[in-house]
């Protein structure tokens, strides 16, 4: 499983950008793994593609949880705590809500690599101590 924040998700299925959407269009052909995100990463992309007023569009990333190309990681109650401890942590960067949830989940899961736009995966860590490899690579 390969994590996956909001921004390749709007991305893919808002392709104003066509530059990012290329990328990530190409990025997700090549991957062989399924996508896993948490509600705050899927909430983030549907309110900011829903912004667009693009309804339609919005259908295309229930497509892709309806399809298994994307799963929604639940959080417990000991995660959320931890993503608040986490934000605290990271609040000179700063960290949202998402990506918190994100790390969260790498550490639950035990999964390092995240499907991301976002260059901020290049300084949080798992645990506090692992990096990230983040797909694309942004570097």
């Amino acid at each position: 499983m390969i994590l996956c924040d909001a921004s390749p998700l709007i991305a893919l299925v808002v392709p104003n950008q066509r530059e990012q959407h290329l990328l990530c269009a190409t990025t997700l052909a090549k991957m062989r793994e399924t996508l896993i995100t948490t509600w705050a990463c899927f909430g983030e992309a549907m309110h900011l593609v829903g912004a667009k007023r693009r309804f339609d569009r919005q259908l295309v990333l229930w497509e892709y949880v309806d399809r298994g190309i994307l799963e929604i990681h639940e959080l417990t109650g000991q995660d959320i705590q931890r993503t608040q401890a986490l934000m605290r942590q990271y609040s000179s960067t700063p960290m949202d809500l998402g990506d918190a949830t994100l790390v969260v989940a790498a550490e639950t899961l035990g999964i390092h690599r995240v499907f991301t736009l976002d260059p901020d995966f290049y300084v949080y860590q798992i645990h506090g101590k692992t990096p990230f490899e983040v797909i694309p690579s942004l570097r």
